[in-house]
């Protein structure tokens, strides 16, 4: 498996997110030519407290949000809105870590519940932006956001999840 899920809150159990992780991490790297088997990722299912305080003690930021992200490696692209670098594989037998994911079941359950998007697609697309963090993509500014944005759309779309920045750019 590409993913190990670490469940500090009962309720992501409840929710899938051990599945849900692996379909995500494993879509995110298909999409980028990336094998799986060489890799592994951590995922971290916490409430919104435990990621305040991860927020907090690592961005300096001492609120909830829903989804931080801690890669190995940094991967970014040289220049902005080009694609990150390629990750140093691992092999099948000891596969290279790629980073560490967390969620905040509190801040995610509402960020759905008001978009009206089931829990699933929406921790789906989390995970997705989180892989591609460890991947090396970011949002920092307009180049990066849309080459990130687009590769999210492109990778929940072969997932059959709707392109979640449409309902934005309607606005």
């Amino acid at each position: 498996m590409l993913t190990e899920t670490i469940i500090e809150d009962e309720r992501w159990r409840q929710a899938g997110l051990p599945s849900l992780a692996e379909t995500a991490a494993q879509a995110a790297l298909a999409h980028l030519g990336v094998d799986a088997r060489l890799f592994e990722i951590a995922v971290l299912g916490c409430d919104d407290a435990r990621i305040a305080a991860l927020n907090a003690d690592f961005r300096g930021k001492p609120r909830p949000t829903n989804v931080l992200s801690w890669p190995e490696t940094d991967l970014s692209p040289d220049s902005p809105g080009a694609p990150a670098h390629a990750p140093e594989p691992g092999t099948p037998d000891d596969p290279e870590h790629l980073g560490d994911v967390a969620l905040a079941f509190e801040t995610c359950a509402a960020e759905a519940e008001t978009g009206g998007t089931p829990l699933g697609a929406h921790v789906t697309h989390l995970v997705v932006h989180g892989v591609l963090h460890l991947l090396g993509y970011d949002h920092e500014d307009d180049s990066d956001a849309e080459t990130m944005e687009r590769l999210e759309v492109e990778i929940l779309g072969k997932l059959g999840l709707p392109d979640p920045y449409k309902e934005r750019e309607g606005q």
